[in-house]
């Protein structure tokens, strides 16, 4: 399993490209831990552009032909942008989840209890 070692994880599976103290929009994605425990995305539901999200709360949903799961907000803040090509195409989560599989950004006003790559790896036991 690929974790990127710049990235900030959840336990709940998302990523963060943020370095602490920034004032840039974030951007936010799944791992591919969790990309590939879903199986095939075909279906991807994201918070609105404007919308507030609170870190630990629902804020989308991702649906597999496996399972149906939530998306949570790894930090809290505004979304200024989402991924219109993950909407019209879940299978790039699949296929880039750290790239072209980006979800949305978020200006963020609070972050708590992220991971480091090492720490997320340890968690998940890859």
């Amino acid at each position: 399993m690929e974790f990127p070692e710049h990235l900030l994880y959840t336990p709940e599976h998302e990523w963060v490209d943020w370095t602490p103290g920034t004032q840039e929009p974030v951007t936010v994605g799944i791992t591919s831990y969790a990309a590939e425990s879903l199986g095939d995305l075909v279906f991807v539901q994201l918070p609105e552009v404007g919308e507030r999200v609170k870190s630990g709360d629902v804020c989308g949903e991702l649906e597999s032909t496996k399972s149906v799961s939530d998306l949570y907000a790894p930090v809290s803040g505004e979304v200024v942008e989402v991924n219109k090509g993950v909407v019209d195409d879940p299978a790039l989560i699949n296929s880039d989840p750290y790239a072209a599989g980006w979800l949305f950004k978020v200006r963020v006003e609070n972050a708590e209890g992220l991971l480091t790559a090492a720490k997320y790896a340890e968690l998940t036991g890859s």
